[in-house]
């Protein structure tokens, strides 16, 4: 799994975990400044589109999750 496939996954699932914990119809509510973490989420990501830098993919790459897989021009490994 690479770095970029990770981000994704993290980001979203983080807002998903942030949604169920902020909306107010939610069995798992808490408060609504739960949504304030979705916000922070939406704001790296937009960061990220732009300066292409994000600070999960740096904290990735230093735990040693590869930039990128050997058949990355090839989708679902069938070339």
């Amino acid at each position: 799994m690479t770095i970029e496939r990770m981000i994704r996954i993290f980001a979203g699932a983080f807002i998903l975990i942030s949604l169920a914990l902020g909306v107010d119809g939610s069995p798992l509510f808490v408060s609504h400044w739960a949504l304030a973490f979705t916000a922070f989420v939406g704001l790296n990501l937009f960061q990220f589109g732009f300066s292409n830098v994000c600070p999960l993919g740096l904290i990735l790459k230093k735990l040693g999750v590869p930039e990128s897989s050997p058949n990355a021009s090839c989708w679902g490994g069938k070339c």
